[in-house]
């Protein structure tokens, strides 16, 4: 699918290209041919308006008119009478012999036309009737031709390295600028192949279950309950992974904004540290808090309350035998300062730019064995996104891992 989207990419970019190219050196070429055609019926008025032979206008040097001097092109002119015969011809620039003017200028009246191209011979021509008779100005086109060939060319070897330059550039830019759309790609694949691996462990067992309970129809449920009991904790599991994986995807839709209800987070806090109390006397390690009272902040309690669970579970599975964890709570200038710190074994470092990701575990192992899918620290990341806040970790041998949250004040 990458592939394709930057194929198409690179065709759509390099079509626009061609047609601004295309239109560009169209309008260079029929200014240019306009151009020069209009020196040619320059001179050529000129030369019928003037009497024969009569010299071009001097150059003047410094000349801050270059339009009045007229170019040195090839022109030459017949005088005709009333029968067509010539009766003086004059040259300017060019050698023809008297058979050729003759030949053309019969050529011109039998057209018919004032003024026009002869183009085989490459001349162009125009006619005004004077007192004196029929007077027909010829300017070879031979000069303006090549200079016309010249140019397209020139543009053609212009527009060739231009489109190579630009596919190149549009290649390296097809790259660059699909490269988040190639990584969430990946990540929703990943993201996908996670999540059914997840729901077939809790599938499979509760499938185990009913297929034992239905082996054994006669018996009642009394005698068959911790079939049932296995089937109920694998279905609340599925329920909860199914509710985890709801709230991500509102998130990710901004189908889950935080409800904008002024609380005091002191409380929220207070009530998420006073469930883990216990929590930590059970597993043997030492919990402590520092929460500055009164603070109040503009939210959606649920989902505040949920981040403040998911920091403290984390930090108490992972504080290690005998540990500490330790809740901060405080108010800065303009903002307020969540932190959750644990003792134990550091998160290795290639693994911290990953911790947030959803199904992630630098212990993939514990992790499972604890309960955890892996979504935790993707969900808490969402809700302190939800109300504008920022999210980060830290993790050292000396000082444990500590995570920090910060909330604007307004």
């Amino acid at each position: 699918m990458i592939r394709k989207l930057r194929r198409k990419f690179i065709f759509i970019n390099m079509t626009l290209i061609s047609l601004v190219l295309i239109i560009v050196f169209a309008s260079i070429c029929f200014f240019s041919y306009q151009r020069t055609k209009a020196e040619s019926y320059d001179v050529m008025q000129r030369v019928i308006n003037s009497d024969i032979g009569m010299p071009p206008p001097p150059v003047e040097i410094g000349n801050r008119h270059p339009k009045k001097a007229m170019p040195m092109l090839p022109v030459f002119s017949a005088l005709l009478d009333d029968q067509g015969k010539i009766i003086s011809a004059a040259r300017e620039n060019v050698a023809v012999s008297d058979e050729m003017i003759a030949e053309v200028s019969e050529r011109v009246l039998a057209s018919g036309r004032q003024e026009g191209i002869l183009y085989d011979q490459r001349l162009r021509f125009l006619l005004k009737h004077t007192p004196e008779g029929v007077r027909i100005t010829f300017a070879d086109m031979t000069r303006e031709l090549e200079a016309m060939t010249n140019l397209m060319i020139t543009l053609l070897l212009v527009g060739a390295g231009g489109l190579a330059a630009f596919f190149l550039i549009s290649l390296f830019l097809s790259g660059w600028a699909l490269n988040p759309v190639e990584k969430a790609w990946e990540q929703q694949r990943r993201f996908v192949a996670d999540a059914s691996h997840e729901l077939k462990t809790p599938l499979t067992v509760i499938l185990a279950n009913t297929g034992i309970l239905l082996a054994h129809r006669q018996d009642t449920i009394d005698r068959q309950s911790k079939w049932v009991e296995y089937t109920q904790a694998e279905a609340n599991r599925m329920k909860k992974l199914v509710d985890d994986l709801l709230f991500l995807a509102k998130s990710d839709a901004a189908e889950a904004p935080a409800l904008q209800t002024s609380m005091n987070f002191s409380d929220v806090v207070w009530s998420c540290f006073l469930h883990f109390e216990s929590v930590a006397y059970e597993q043997g390690i030492i919990i402590k808090s520092e929460i500055a009272p009164d603070i109040t902040l503009t939210g959606d309690e649920g989902q505040l309350n949920q981040l403040a669970v998911i920091l403290l579970d984390n930090a108490c599975k992972y504080a290690g035998k005998s540990g500490t964890v330790t809740l901060t709570l405080k108010r800065l200038q303009e903002s307020v300062l969540l932190t959750v710190s644990n003792t134990g074994a550091p998160i290795p470092v290639e693994h911290l730019n990953h911790i947030f990701e959803r199904f992630y575990r630098s212990d993939s192992s514990r992790s499972r064995e604890q309960g955890g899918y892996g979504l935790g620290l993707a969900i808490a990341k969402a809700i302190v996104e939800n109300h504008r806040g920022r999210i980060s970790v830290e993790s050292s041998e000396k000082a444990g891992t500590t995570f920090s949250v910060n909330f604007p004040l307004k």
